[in-house]
Parts: C-alpha cells; sequence; structure tokens
C-alpha cells in the first residue's frame, strides 16, 4: 500500500501521528519527506486554468507518450 500525505510541517502534531498509527497498526510503515516546490505547483495551476492551453499541453503529453515528435512553428 502507497500512501501520499500532503500537509505543512506546521500542521504536524500528536494527533496527524495518532491517526497514522491506527491506520497502520502492526505494520511496519516508510516515512520520507520530501519539500514540496509550491512556485512550480502554482505554475501548474496557472498553465492548465487555460481551456486551451490545458488542451495543447495535454495534447503534447500524449504525443510525448505514444513517440510523436511534433514541431510547431509559433508567429508572434
Amino acid at each position: 500500500m502507497y500512501t501520499v500525505y500532503k500537509i505543512n510541517a506546521d500542521e504536524l502534531n500528536e494527533n496527524f501521528i495518532a491517526s497514522i498509527k491506527a491506520q497502520f497498526q502492526h505494520k511496519d510503515i516508510e516515512i520520507a519527506i520530501c519539500e514540496t516546490a509550491q512556485a512550480e505547483q502554482d505554475e501548474t495551476d496557472y498553465l492548465l486554468r487555460d481551456p486551451a492551453n490545458k488542451a495543447r499541453l495535454l495534447k503534447a503529453i500524449d504525443n510525448v507518450k505514444k513517440g510523436k515528435l511534433v514541431i510547431r512553428k509559433i508567429e508572434h
């Protein structure tokens, strides 16, 4: 089982630890700490907010997954 909790360090308290202990009773668990880059998440949210931009980005991701290379000249 793989569970991800996203929480601000200031919000960590005894109740949070207790809930983890209750959820994984008598099991070995591994805790990994990863500092998230809020600026990167904000940028992604911004780019996906516009429906046309979101469609272009999702199409580009699909093309990469399918091994397609699409090059478009963008005129300013």
